[in-house]
């Protein structure tokens, strides 16, 4: 259990700060995350991976030469938000292009996503790369949409060194994708992790069983089975990643394997050299020769019990990429040539969104979204626990927590706008922005995408009518839908989205009065969310773990409708 505390809703950012003070001389702190200390050559392609906090040494603990440029870290288990990401991009970028880098999740899919296309708006060659080695969360043929777990260590370790030695980016990017088309991982927990504040974990494990295929975020795993010897549970993880080997990396002289076996915040050192004398005898007997293996915490998951095994394929090329040196606070190997420290300020990479003053009806209009927030915030708090519940089914239960933080935000965020002169688009346009970068994850992402889509469709210019918040709902739901990719039936947000939208939309084109036409729409986001309880999810976190889920609504979908009911009171 996660003891020492101060504030649950501090507690990544004062981590943070504790980190870059241990490691002063490697490190830098930038808004939304970390650079290194080292100055980067001109010309070199920048690495920048992350995630969310609770996995140390990952990310923030790889930054250094020969490893990552910079690091986005995010909220507990959420991922960091668009802006924080082109923040920590803009401060890496050396002239030879970003390549930005994750594991394959929602959430930082979509705000990695969102920060690529800000950035190669403003000039920058960015490429985006997710790295997928969870073999437990999709089958071999659908590898893209596997989870990335310790594998992230070989795909950022290969790029950051074939960066070093100033490859270009086209290249740096062909190696990280081989490299996470090399790289399979397994893992099992005994036990399940807990979140700052909270009264227990996330999921618990029967004594005598472990569950296998857990994700790292605290989701279970995919299945349970009694609990076995520290041999036992290395052959079942061997067994299962050989199993995947590549078909490239079988009887063509390849014979070398990188292998991490990674402990996921409880279990000890000791117990994983046990586990990986096993594994080294084990791949000895195939004929496969491990290469500078590790063993210790990579990518933790709190305080949770249990393991993973990584292994990955190795030709020519990602062997000798994979034993280069770097220098980072977590990760060493060889020697790293000293190097000037950078002097610039860092303050500049921020970019903070200005405040357009708005007319007179507008920002009249943008006082009254200031209550619409208000409101919305204390809906969201209340509700914080269930949407937690509702989540830990079948995700990681941390959707009640990053809800209100958003919330709270983007309320925040607004007040200040409204305050400042802003009229209803910039107010709306400030409160997304704030909500995305509080709350992280998918539903940060979504929920900032949706308050900036609708106030798009409002303006700063006249005071908006029916017609302008009927326009406000359908381009909404529509930045989730594109964002997202989700569909009605997949199990998300958009199940309770499309109703509201549309019926809101018919209710005021026959005539309604608008406060009808919204407890009307309201009403019907709520049978839809109620009714997500019946399907499995097919898309996002969840999908890992979809017929879980099945009798329980989605979070999503039942946080979207809290709100737009909460709000039928203010119009």
């Amino acid at each position: 259990m996660t003891v020492l505390c101060n504030d649950p809703a501090a507690f990544a950012d004062e981590a943070l700060e504790g980190f870059v003070a241990a490691h002063a001389g490697r490190v830098r702190r930038v808004r939304g995350g970390v650079v290194r200390s080292a100055a980067t050559p001109r010309g070199q392609v920048a690495l920048v991976v992350g995630g969310g906090s609770g996995h140390y040494p990952a990310f923030a603990g790889w930054v250094g030469p020969g490893l990552a440029h910079g690091a986005a870290c995010g909220n507990l288990f959420a991922s960091p938000s668009a802006a924080q990401v082109a923040s920590v991009a803009r401060a890496s970028e050396a002239g030879g292009g970003v390549i930005l880098s994750f594991g394959n999740y929602a959430g930082d899919v979509l705000h990695f996503g969102q920060a690529a296309v800000r950035l190669r708006a403003e000039g920058l060659d960015v490429r985006v790369l997710a790295v997928t080695d969870d073999i437990a969360s999709a089958p071999p043929e659908s590898h893209g949409l596997r989870r990335g777990t310790a594998g992230d260590l070989v795909a950022f370790k290969v790029m950051g060194a074939a960066a070093e030695r100033g490859l270009g980016i086209d290249e740096v990017e062909r190696l990280g994708r081989r490299a996470v088309a090399a790289t399979r991982s397994l893992g099992v927990a005994f036990g399940g992790c807990t979140l700052p504040g909270a009264a227990g974990p996330l999921f618990t494990v029967a004594p005598g069983r472990m569950a296998l295929g857990l994700g790292i975020h605290g989701e279970p795993g995919i299945e349970e089975r009694e609990l076995a010897s520290a041999d036992a549970v290395a052959d079942l993880l061997v067994d299962r990643l050989l199993a995947e080997r590549p078909p490239w990396h079988v009887g063509y002289g390849e014979d070398r394997v990188a292998v991490l076996v990674n402990g996921l915040g409880e279990t000890k050192y000791d117990e994983l050299f046990l586990v990986h004398r096993r594994v080294a005898a084990r791949l000895a007997a195939h004929g496969l020769r491990a290469v500078d293996p590790e063993v210790g915490e990579l990518v933790t998951s709190m305080d949770m019990a249990g393991l993973s095994l990584t292994l990955a394929f190795l030709d020519d090329e990602l062997a000798e990429l994979w034993q280069a040196p770097a220098d980072s606070p977590a990760y060493r190997k060889g020697i790293v040539e000293p190097r000037r420290d950078r002097t610039d300020d860092l303050e500049t990479y921020a970019a903070p969104s200005p405040v357009a003053a708005g007319t007179e009806p507008s920002r009249s209009a943008a006082t009254r979204l200031v209550a619409a927030l208000g409101a919305i915030r204390e809906a969201v708090a209340g509700a914080e626990e269930r949407l937690g519940r509702l989540d830990a089914v079948a995700g990681d239960g941390d959707h009640g927590i990053g809800m209100r933080r958003g919330a709270e935000s983007a309320a925040t965020a607004g007040a200040e706008a409204a305050a400042a002169g802003a009229g209803a688009m910039t107010t709306l346009v400030l409160a997304g922005e704030a909500w995305s970068e509080r709350a992280g994850g998918t539903s940060g992402a979504l929920w900032g995408a949706m308050l900036t889509a609708f106030g798009a469709a409002l303006g700063d210019e006249a005071a908006p009518g029916r017609e302008q918040l009927a326009a406000g709902a359908r381009a909404a739901v529509a930045a989730v839908t594109d964002l997202g990719g989700a569909a009605p039936g997949d199990k998300t947000l958009v199940d309770a989205a499309v109703p509201f939208a549309e019926t809101l939309t018919r209710a005021l084109a026959e005539g309604e009065r608008l406060a009808a036409a919204w407890e009307s729409a309201a009403s019907a986001a709520t049978r839809a969310a109620e009714a997500t309880a019946a399907v499995p999810a097919r898309i996002g976190r969840a999908r890992v773990h979809g017929e879980r889920g099945i009798g329980t609504p989605d979070p999503g979908a039942v946080s979207f409708a809290l709100i737009v009911t909460a709000l039928t009171e203010e119009f």
